[in-house]
């Protein structure tokens, strides 16, 4: 990637219209912030200190729990950073490496859920042959699988974004560098370079939302045919956890690329929502449906004296 920019550093606006709520969202975002870390990382633990939980379901989960780690790592700590009070400044270097990892941990994610959707298929719809299809090579080479994709779109849409010579001006509205508000300080023409990144972008969670629902369609067809009422509750139980992730995943990003008009107030709460708060809230999900990771969680929690016993 050349850097044809005179540009050597740009400056974070951070969210539009939030000057005198400097301190407040402060405390707010690292609360939020400090949950997630904390949530997943109970999660991890729950998962890895419990052998009934080494099976394939809990395997991607465990992956997406590592990957709700860094996604909010991302912007975060910048933003935590000058709302209580130091620079703003963020250098090109650093500006590059937040809009790749931004994207690469996102398309990662989208890859990861439509892979959980596949595990769920296979599991109810095959469940005699879910052993043999869902494998730990099998497992290994699509968690592999979804790393890769995530990198090479991250790849292009980074190199897309850079390419473009940075002449001034350097102010960034928003609060972490992005594709959208990176294009409007760049020094020539992106009109098609709009187009190319927003086909990129929405034509990926696009196709992953679509498997996702094939998927899901799939079960829901299959877990009517059962015929014992606590079957179906299982199953839908099962289900329902990774249906609520995946909406909360995917409606912040229709939100931002599917807006007639652009508002960069609504933009930017938005991806504050995806970036903190639905990484905050898997561990939540996940943990409060399922009685197995209930069960892990309650056992960690002792081992660290915060629970008593029963």
């Amino acid at each position: 990637m050349r850097n044809r920019s005179v540009v050597t550093e740009f400056i974070l606006l951070g969210i539009p219209h939030t000057e005198d709520l400097q301190a407040l969202l402060f405390t707010l975002f690292l609360s939020f912030y400090i949950f997630t870390l904390m949530g997943n990382l109970l999660i991890l633990l729950a998962i890895v200190s419990s052998a009934r939980l080494h099976t394939p379901m809990y395997f991607f989960l465990c992956k997406l729990s590592v990957f709700d780690i860094f996604f909010p790592s991302v912007s975060s700590p910048k933003m935590l950073l000058y709302l209580s009070g130091h620079s703003r400044a963020i250098s090109y270097a650093g500006c590059v490496c937040q809009l790749f990892f931004y994207h690469f941990l996102g398309c990662t994610e989208c890859f990861l859920y439509t892979v959980m959707a596949y595990d769920r298929f296979v599991a109810i719809c095959y469940p005699l042959r879910y052993s043999s299809i869902m494998s730990a090579r099998a497992c290994a080479l699509l968690a592999a699988g979804t790393s890769l994709f995530g990198c090479v779109q991250a790849i292009f849409l980074t190199a897309l974004t850079f390419q473009l010579p940075y002449c001034g001006p350097n102010e960034v509205d928003y609060y972490f560098c992005d594709i959208p508000v990176m294009l409007k300080l760049a020094c020539a023409d992106t009109s098609a370079l709009e187009m190319v990144g927003f086909i990129a972008v929405g034509l990926m969670p696009l196709s992953c939302f679509l498997l996702i629902l094939t998927s899901y369609t799939c079960i829901i067809y299959s877990i009517l045919q059962i015929r014992s009422a606590e079957g179906q509750r299982r199953a839908f139980s099962t289900c329902s956890a990774h249906l609520t992730a995946i909406l909360l995943s995917f409606m912040p990003v229709v939100l931002i690329y599917l807006q007639p008009t652009p508002n960069p107030w609504l933009n930017a709460t938005v991806q504050v929502l995806n970036n903190l708060v639905t990484p905050m809230l898997n561990p939540l999900i996940y943990s409060l449906r399922n009685k197995e990771v209930k069960c892990s969680l309650r056992k960690v929690l002792q081992q660290v004296a915060f629970l008593p016993e029963k």
